[in-house]
């Protein structure tokens, strides 16, 4: 490698636990999600990095406002891979645009294993044995649930910054000697662009009662458009959205605005 990290070992465990980690759910909003939790688990490796460039330090805050949102143990992983990626372009190796589209590229399928390892599986285990315990009056039961869920998840968090960091400087470095950067760039930029098309899809809850004809023979236009493409109007509406913020429309006024039209569109039968 053309340079030398001084990050260390126990720079990356401390951003495992430090603030912005830990506090990935305290600092969330629909705006932009987990996105100050996630720059105030970076900002400490950031300044070591930056630390005589301050210009690239703001820069490098300032990217890292950007949307994100991901099972929080998985969220050292990314952090570790990012670290690495943020030396390499302090040192003129990649490009910013390269470390963003990394972060939406890991989100999606971190999320959906994530959420089904300790959501589905790990949390659910853990209150079997504290319920089971706690009815029969063993005091333990909270104990248990505590060390069964918390176990798994520091673990993920340590060894997750660790690999994410070693493996992103290492492969991340070969890659763009091999010419594979560009190839990843563009696998990623993919990437991203589903997750949100399926994010758009998922999240955003807006169905049209409205129906075409009338008595048994009436077609609910709904179905219409999900038959063209589904999420049609979920997608619609995550462009409209988008165009306004773009025109520096106030988020609030969007929230309240979507309120009153949704109120009033159920209202009126037009929403259901």
């Amino acid at each position: 490698m053309t340079m030398s990290s001084n990050i260390t070992k126990k720079d990356l465990n401390r951003m495992a636990i430090n603030q912005g980690s830990m506090g990935m759910e305290f600092s969330w909003n629909y705006e932009r999600q987990m996105h100050i939790a996630f720059a105030m688990m970076m900002n400490p490796v950031l300044k070591k990095i930056y630390k005589d460039n301050k210009e690239g330090y703001d820069e490098a805050l300032v990217r890292h406002l950007e949307f994100f949102n991901i099972t929080p143990q998985f969220a050292p992983f990314v952090g570790g891979v990012v670290t690495s990626m943020e030396e390499m372009h302090a040192n003129g190796e990649i490009d910013a645009s390269a470390i963003a589209a990394i972060k939406t590229a890991l989100m999606g399928p971190l999320s959906g294993i994530g959420d089904s390892i300790f959501i589905g599986c790990i949390r659910i285990i853990a209150l079997g044995v504290g319920l089971s315990l706690c009815k029969s009056g063993n005091p333990l039961g909270p104990i248990a649930y505590f060390l069964i869920y918390n176990i798994p998840a520091f673990a993920t968090r340590f060894l997750g910054v660790q690999l994410g960091y070693n493996l992103g400087f290492s492969y991340l470095t070969k890659m763009r000697e091999d010419g594979m950067m560009d190839k990843l760039l563009m696998a990623a930029g993919i990437l991203g662009i589903m997750v949100i098309g399926a994010m758009s899809k998922e999240m955003v809850y807006t169905g049209i009662s409205l129906t075409i004809g009338s008595g048994k023979t009436a077609t609910p236009l709904q179905g219409i458009l999900d038959g063209i493409m589904p999420g049609m109007v979920g997608l619609g509406v995550t462009w409209l959205y988008y165009y306004l913020l773009k025109k520096k429309v106030n988020v609030l006024v969007l929230i309240m605005g979507t309120l009153i039209v949704g109120v009033l569109g159920v209202a009126c039968g037009v929403f259901g």
